[in-house]
């Protein structure tokens, strides 16, 4: 069997609620300012939890024709939004590329939630024959992998992937083993999501899986914090160019990090709680570093999946002390949600944006609105301030309602 092909990460864009473009972004996280606030999108007046992590900054147009942007649901919006960006980013010409083994994989939770709530109000309020053409092309959750592939005219593997939090994860480990076996030369990435509609919020809180700190909503997300009390819905995408890295010298692009390794497992627990002892997603995290031949004692620096829940941040406490051991209150780990909220199927691939930039700038950003310590969340979360940091490898997590779990392993680039 031939060697796996090594894989780069040159090009990333992101739709988030701190705002769009990849420097504004990154400086709002090292700021740790909070993109969470009151709801604007709807009339939340009547909701348990009035606030969200809402889109800033985003202008369709400046990346979509204005005719095609009636045609696409929010999501699917950002998600080609993210896309442009990250070519651009990657200073990519498809025209000197094969675009025959060029591809998009693309991850939603839900997909296009917008366009059902709409299209169910217009089908009750004036009947069957007042629906939409457009309804189910704007709908399904691959239409945001369908049109950046038609947006780009890349005619290589185009798919969408769904497990709720873990989506994202699950699309760039996808990608990474398509173009570590040959199936692609390069792939655009990641996930997107427009969850905060009336449905959306309703249906989170209905869970009690959200934070009802409606008195100060910048505040409400504090993942490992002793008073947390739910995750904050938020919106946006994220997208990265994943390329063999030969590929990417032949065109002389600019190489960000090297993607080192992908793992994943399921709890085989419960619908929306994870496992208890974190046996599920140490498997992960265990199968990513050997998969990415590294060892625990390699990694410099976490990106926590940190939903600000109390069974989940406790629970992926207990993973990396299991994984890493004594060790594991030495590695500064971020909780980018902490800042920008949820945003579920797209969380991951913000968050291993946000990883990639540490590795960049020697920087990692904080973990905000951390006050009071939980016995039970005792390690180093970077509380409330950036810290300065040579981050060599390092992995980032993502765990999915079903019991998905999942770890990229992520290094800076040497030849």
């Amino acid at each position: 069997m031939s060697a796996r092909r090594r894989v780069v990460i040159t090009g990333m864009g992101w739709v988030t609620p701190l705002g769009v473009g990849l420097d504004p972004v990154w400086e709002a996280l090292l700021a740790g300012a909070s993109g969470i606030g009151p709801i604007t999108y709807f009339d939340a007046t009547h909701f348990d939890v009035h606030f969200a992590g809402q889109v800033k900054g985003f202008t369709p147009a400046a990346y979509i024709e204005e005719r095609e942007v009636r045609r696409l649901d929010p999501f699917a919006q950002y998600a080609l939004a993210a896309s442009v960006m990250a070519v651009q980013h990657a200073a990519l010409d498809f025209a000197a590329c094969d675009r025959t083994r060029c591809g998009v994989i693309l991850a939603s939770g839900i997909g296009g939630l917008t366009e059902l709530e709409e299209t169910h109000k217009k089908l009750l309020a004036k009947g069957p024959s007042r629906v939409s053409p457009f309804f189910i092309p704007k709908l399904m959750m691959n239409a945001a992998a369908g049109n950046i592939s038609i947006r780009f005219g890349l005619g290589g593997l185009t798919y969408a992937v769904a497990s709720a939090c873990a989506s994202a994860n699950h699309a760039m480990g996808l990608a990474l083993r398509s173009i570590q076996h040959g199936e692609a030369d390069l792939v655009l990435t990641g996930g997107s999501e427009a969850t905060v509609t009336p449905t959306g919020m309703a249906g989170f809180a209905a869970l009690r899986a959200l934070s009802t700190r409606n008195d100060d909503p910048p505040r409400a997300s504090r993942p490992f914090e002793k008073d947390r009390d739910g995750f904050v819905l938020g919106a946006g995408a994220g997208v990265l160019v994943f390329e063999a890295l030969e590929h990417a010298q032949r065109r002389g692009a600019t190489i960000h990090a090297e993607v080192l390794g992908f793992g994943q497992s399921g709890d085989a627990h419960h619908i929306t709680a994870p496992e208890p002892s974190g046996e599920g997603a140490v498997r992960a995290i265990k199968i990513a570093l050997a998969d990415a031949a590294v060892t625990p004692d390699q990694v410099s620096y976490v990106n926590a999946h940190a939903t600000s829940t109390p069974l989940n941040d406790a629970a992926e406490t207990v993973a990396l002390k299991a994984v890493f051991g004594d060790r594991a209150r030495k590695i500064p780990i971020s909780a980018t949600k902490s800042m920008t909220g949820h945003l579920l199927g797209a969380a991951a691939a913000v968050e291993l944006i946000a990883t990639v930039m540490s590795i960049r700038t020697g920087r990692v950003h904080p973990t905000i609105n951390y006050v009071t310590p939980d016995p039970q969340c005792d390690l180093d979360y970077v509380p409330n301030r950036a810290r300065d940091l040579d981050v060599r490898v390092a992995i980032s997590n993502a765990f999915g309602f079903g019991g998905h779990n999942t770890c990229i392993v992520v290094g800076k680039f040497s030849a």
